[in-house]
């Protein structure tokens, strides 16, 4: 896990080719609290409909969250789904000028009714598809393969290919996207589709199968159907000349089989699974991210689980950004247990927040003998946003500001104090006089200072102001101080 955080710490943007069967979701939702009088049928009353791009379009937004900037290659029909597909597509920031016309078909669209179970909660209730399966002509696949070969000019770091089987990914279309990139040096990742033959992906560097796909694919690479996971997966290597095979096996993880070594298993975290919609999308793009950063096959897969396990979380498909992998990842290997920080491990922690759209409240102090003042003070901040960082000079600094004598408490006992209070969620410890580099690194929506200071002598004021966030003085409470508490002490 080690080697994963530091790839993830050097994480960097990648260019990626994304082909095959692109669709257009639209989920309809409404209410659905009655039957129907003429049919022992729910009746839906529709409130909204979305539309989002569903197939390989989603393995396009997958990853571009995760930092890709990505080209997508495919065919649609000549009809209005094309359109909004497109224009889906542009405004996450995928380039669509690869997806080739066909008159002849239409766009595939996935109608999800999604009515309001018992009033509680999200529940689908029916799925109307409109497609079509039969392979592209000659015609467009030779299109398909010119465009494609036409990208491959710029090399991306990693190539797609997503099949769903709807006609796209012909073998002669698989072979050409496969011969293509072998040629050119760029690694090929493919989620096949439920098919019985494998062959169509020979060549290709990795094949992400789930259990039940590996299981009607195993005859065809010489595996018995009924054999292990790890049985399968080495057949579909050796067969297929892959780098590898992924085998998803949903709570169980993963099985990863790699050319020249033993399978292994990598676990993922038990979850509340709530909708498994996309995790197969996810696992692909988090797969091509990580090979496209250098990442190896094990921890690959390790990244992969993490996203797919937030993507199966959430209801429908939603790209997961490479900041919540990155914290899932961190939490996963122990970084993240209680509420001590690292600058750097809590600037991860930070844009994850960022991602959910919470807000960021800093406050700053020595926190020497802590008090019902200093309690009150947190407590308050901790109510002006989401997420309250506290930030603690070192012993150090506090020797520096307030003399020989201080701190009573050391660093290891103030912080440890501070991180059993539920307003806190992250503490972390500064050796400068003040929390300006902090300050500046964090970029807190909220800067909270007790109302004995005036706001000209708030260290980052001004820095905090400029990014459009606010300072908040918090009054204090009388008498509560550590000098007098110190003091009082002294006295006795």
């Amino acid at each position: 896990m080690t080697d994963l955080l530091s790839h993830l710490a050097r994480w960097r943007p990648f260019s990626a080719i994304v082909v095959g069967d692109f669709m257009l979701d639209e989920l309809v939702f409404g209410d659905a609290d009655r039957l129907s009088p003429e049919a022992p049928v729910p009746v839906m009353r529709v409130d909204r409909t979305e539309r989002r791009p569903g197939g390989a379009a989603n393995v396009c937004l997958d990853l571009a969250a995760l930092g890709g900037s990505v080209r997508a290659l495919g065919v649609t029909g000549a009809d209005a789904a094309a359109a909004r597909l497109r224009e889906a597509l542009a405004g996450d920031g995928v380039d669509a000028s690869g997806l080739i016309e066909d008159a002849g078909r239409p766009t595939t669209v996935k109608r999800s009714l999604i009515g309001l179970a018992q009033h509680r909660h999200a529940q689908k209730m029916f799925r109307l598809d409109v497609e079509s399966a039969r392979p592209v002509d000659a015609e467009v696949e030779a299109r398909l393969l010119t465009a494609f070969e036409s990208a491959l000019a710029e090399p991306p770091a990693v190539v797609c290919l997503e099949d769903y089987g709807k006609g796209v990914c012909t073998p002669g279309v698989c072979a050409g996207v496969i011969e293509r990139c072998r040629r050119a040096g760029v690694p090929v990742l493919v989620d096949p589709a439920r098919r019985s033959d494998y062959a169509v992906y020979a060549g290709a560097s990795c094949v992400t199968p789930n259990r039940t796909e590996a299981a009607e694919a195993a005859a065809s690479v010489g595996a018995d159907p009924g054999a292990g996971a790890e049985a399968i997966g080495l057949a579909l290597v050796g067969r297929l000349d892959l780098e590898a095979a992924v085998l998803t096996l949903d709570r169980e993880g993963a099985l990863l089989a790699e050319r020249g070594a033993d399978p292994v298993r990598v676990g993922t975290v038990a979850r509340e699974v709530y909708d498994v919609t996309g995790a197969g999308d996810m696992v692909l793009a988090a797969l091509a991210a990580a090979r496209a950063n250098g990442v190896g096959w094990r921890d690959a897969v390790r990244f992969a689980n993490a996203a797919a396990g937030l993507e199966v979380e959430v209801f429908g498909v939603a790209p997961i950004p490479f900041e919540r992998v990155h914290h899932a990842v961190m939490r996963q290997s122990g970084r993240l247990d209680g509420k001590a920080r690292t600058l750097e491990d809590l600037l991860v922690e930070v844009a994850a927040h960022r991602r959910e759209g919470r807000s960021i409240v800093f406050t700053n102090g020595c926190f020497d003998v802590l008090h019902a003042g200093h309690i009150a003070l947190l407590r308050q901040a901790a109510r002006l946003g989401d997420t309250l960082i506290v930030a603690v000079n070192s012993d150090g600094s506090v020797r520096r500001l307030k003399g020989e004598g201080r701190p009573v408490h050391p660093i290891g006992d103030r912080v440890e104090v501070l991180s059993e209070l539920q307003s806190v969620s992250a503490v972390v410890v500064f050796e400068e006089d003040t929390p300006i580099d902090l300050i500046r690194a964090i970029r807190p929506d909220v800067l909270v200072k007790g109302a004995d200071y005036s706001p000209n002598r708030v260290v980052g004021a001004e820095c905090v102001s400029e990014w459009g966030g606010r300072v908040e003085l918090i009054p204090l409470l009388d008498g509560r101080s550590t000098t007098s508490a110190i003091e009082r002490m002294r006295a006795t």
